[in-house]
C-alpha cells in the first residue's frame, strides 16, 4: 500500500475530531429551536454551537476527550491488513503529535501513558473484507465520559421506576429508556445510542457501537426496529432531562437499534451512549494508491452552514463576575442557577491528582482556590505550554475524593459536569464552597478563555492527569451546587424518575 494511505487516513482522523457530520448538525440545530429562549439548557447549547464553529474553523478538538479511536475498515480480497493495521497506527500516533487527537492510551496496570494512542488494544481496527474493489475506512471518536454511561441489561429484570422488563421490544424499550435516564448530565446529553438486542455479552456491546454507524436521520430496514425506534424518540424527550441535564426539552438526539440472534438463556440488551459530539466520519479509497476517492457522511463540497449566529453566546447582564482566589462570603453569596464568569487561576485536577492529594500535600497552596476537572489538549511551545481545548471531564468519578481535598486543601470552587453526590455536596455546605457545570465538550469555547499556561505539575502523570495551572479570563460557567445544600442535578433526577415511572405502563407503537 502506498504512503498516501497514510495520509488519507490521518486526514480522517483531523476531521472528525474536528468537525461533525451533517446528520448531527442537523440534530443539534433542531435541539436549539426546541429550547425555551434564556432557560439554561438554552445556554448550554448556544455555548455547544459557538464551540462547534470554532473547532471547524481552527481545525481544533471538538472535545478535549478524543475518545477511544475505532475503526470500521473494509478491504478487498487480498489487501495486506497487517500493512494497513500499521499504516492506520502511525496515522494515530501522527494525529497525536499534532493535537488532533490526546494521548489517551493509558497502561491498565501502572497507570503509565503512552503519549502516543498506541498500546495493547488502542486503536481499535475491525477488518471485513468484501469483494469490491475499494477500502473503505470508517472512524468515530468516543469519548470516556459517555463510554462510562454504557449499558447492558440481563432481561427479564427489574428496573427502577419502570417496573419488570420482558424479554419482549416493550422489555428492551425500558432498558433504553433506563439507560438514557441514568446517563443524565453525565453523558453530553443530549446524546445518541447504539443498542443491540441479543448477541453474548461481548457481541452484543460491539453491534451495539456499530449501531454508531448509522446516520441519525435512516430508517431501520427492519419495521420491527423502525417502530422502537420511532417509538423511543417519540417519548424520551419527554423526560425532561435537557443539556448537560440542565432539565429542557431534547435530551437524546438519535435512537438506532440492531439486532442479533442470542442463547436460549441469554437475552441482553446493550447500550451504547454517545454524546452530542458525536464524532464518525468516514472515507473510500482506492485500492493502488490510498488516496480518497469520496467521503462519507459529508459532502466537501457542499458549504457547512454555522451552527451560530454571529453573536454567539449571549451574555445577560445579570452574570456574577469573580476573581481567584475565592473568599468564603463569595462562594456562599451564590446559589444554583448563577452564571459566574471566574478570572485569575485556576488547577486543573483529574483522577490522578485527587487520588495524590489524598495522600500528599498539594504541588500548589489550594486555599480559595478553583479546582478544574479537565485535561486539557496542550501542545509544547518553546519552554512553555498552549492550551488548544480544555472542556470538562465528568465529576462523579473524584466523588470519593472531592469533599476530603475540599476541607482539607481548602478549595472554594470546583468545575466539572454532570454534577457529584451526597458527600460532595455536604462538604461544599460545610466548607463554603460550590460546584460549578461548565459545558461537556466545548473544548474549544473554553480553551479561547485560557490566556496562558502558568506551570504544571504531575507532569509525570501524562499530559491529561497533570495538574495545569491557567489563566483564565470571564470562563463562563454554572453554579448546579451551592453552599446551601441544593443541587440543581439532584432535583432534575428527582422529577425526571416521576417521568420515567411514568412511561413505565408504556407500549410499544
Amino acid at each position: 500500500m502506498a504512503p498516501i494511505f497514510l495520509d488519507s487516513v490521518l486526514s480522517l482522523i483531523v476531521r472528525t475530531s474536528t468537525d461533525l457530520p451533517p446528520d448531527v448538525r442537523a440534530a443539534m440545530k433542531a435541539a436549539m429551536a426546541q429550547e425555551t429562549v434564556g432557560t439554561l439548557s438554552a445556554q448550554a447549547l448556544s455555548i455547544i454551537a459557538q464551540n462547534i464553529d470554532q473547532a471547524a474553523d481552527c481545525e481544533g478538538a471538538i472535545c478535549q476527550d478524543t475518545g477511544m479511536p475505532t475503526f470500521e475498515v473494509k478491504t478487498p480480497v487480498g489487501a495486506n491488513q497487517i500493512v494497513l493495521k500499521q499504516q492506520i497506527r502511525e496515522a494515530v500516533a501522527e494525529a497525536t503529535r499534532r493535537g488532533a487527537l490526546r494521548p489517551n492510551s493509558v497502561d491498565s496496570i501502572t497507570g503509565e501513558n503512552s503519549g502516543s494512542n498506541l498500546g495493547p488494544g488502542t486503536p481499535i481496527i475491525h477488518f471485513e473484507q468484501w469483494e469490491n474493489d475499494e477500502i473503505e475506512v470508517k472512524l468515530i471518536l468516543k469519548g470516556g465520559g459517555c463510554e462510562n454511561m454504557n449499558a447492558q441489561y440481563s432481561v427479564p429484570m427489574e428496573l427502577p421506576g419502570l417496573g419488570r422488563a420482558d424479554r419482549t421490544l416493550d422489555g428492551v424499550r425500558k432498558c433504553i429508556l433506563h439507560a438514557v435516564w441514568n446517563a443524565q448530565g453525565k453523558g453530553c446529553a443530549p446524546g445518541a445510542v447504539g443498542v443491540c438486542i441479543g448477541g453474548d455479552r461481548t457481541s452484543g456491546y460491539v453491534h451495539a457501537k456499530e449501531q454508531l454507524f448509522r446516520t441519525l436521520d435512516d430508517v431501520n430496514p427492519d419495521p420491527r426496529l423502525a417502530g422502537l425506534e420511532a417509538s423511543i424518540m417519540g417519548e424520551v424527550n419527554k423526560l425532561g432531562i435537557g443539556t448537560m441535564g440542565f432539565g429542557g426539552r431534547t435530551s437524546l438526539i438519535g435512537c438506532k437499534i440492531g439486532a442479533l440472534n442470542r442463547l436460549p438463556a441469554c437475552f441482553f440488551v446493550s447500550v451504547a451512549y454517545d454524546c452530542w459530539a458525536f464524532r464518525r466520519l468516514g472515507v473510500v479509497l482506492d485500492e493502488r494508491s490510498g488516496e480518497i476517492t469520496r467521503w462519507l457522511y459529508r459532502d466537501p463540497s457542499t458549504p457547512v452552514a454555522a451552527m451560530a449566529d454571529q453573536a454567539g453566546f449571549q451574555r445577560t447582564g445579570r452574570e456574577v463576575t469573580l476573581r481567584t482566589p475565592l473568599t468564603e462570603e463569595q462562594v456562599r453569596a451564590l446559589k444554583v442557577g448563577d452564571l459566574v464568569l471566574i478570572s485569575g487561576r485556576v488547577n486543573t485536577g483529574r483522577d490522578a491528582v485527587h487520588a495524590h492529594l489524598m495522600k500528599h500535600d498539594p504541588p500548589t497552596d489550594l486555599r480559595g482556590s478553583v479546582l478544574y476537572h479537565c485535561g486539557p489538549v496542550v501542545a509544547k511551545e518553546g519552554d512553555g505550554w498552549r492550551v488548544t481545548a480544555a472542556g470538562p471531564t465528568t465529576s462523579i468519578r473524584e466523588e470519593p475524593y472531592q469533599a476530603d481535598i475540599i476541607r482539607r486543601c481548602g478549595v472554594r470552587a470546583v468545575i466539572g459536569k454532570g454534577g457529584m453526590g451526597a458527600k460532595t455536596l455536604a462538604a461544599l455546605k460545610d466548607a463554603g464552597a460550590v460546584y460549578l457545570n461548565a459545558i461537556g465538550g466545548a473544548a474549544q469555547f473554553y480553551a479561547r478563555a485560557v490566556d496562558r499556561v502558568v506551570g504544571v505539575s504531575l507532569i509525570e502523570f501524562g499530559t491529561p492527569e497533570a495538574m495545569w495551572h491557567l489563566e483564565v479570563t470571564e470562563f463562563p460557567a454554572i453554579v448546579t451546587m451551592d453552599a446551601h445544600g441544593n443541587s440543581l442535578h439532584k432535583d432534575i433526577e428527582e422529577a425526571s424518575a416521576k417521568e420515567l415511572a411514568a412511561m413505565g405502563a408504556g407500549a410499544v407503537v
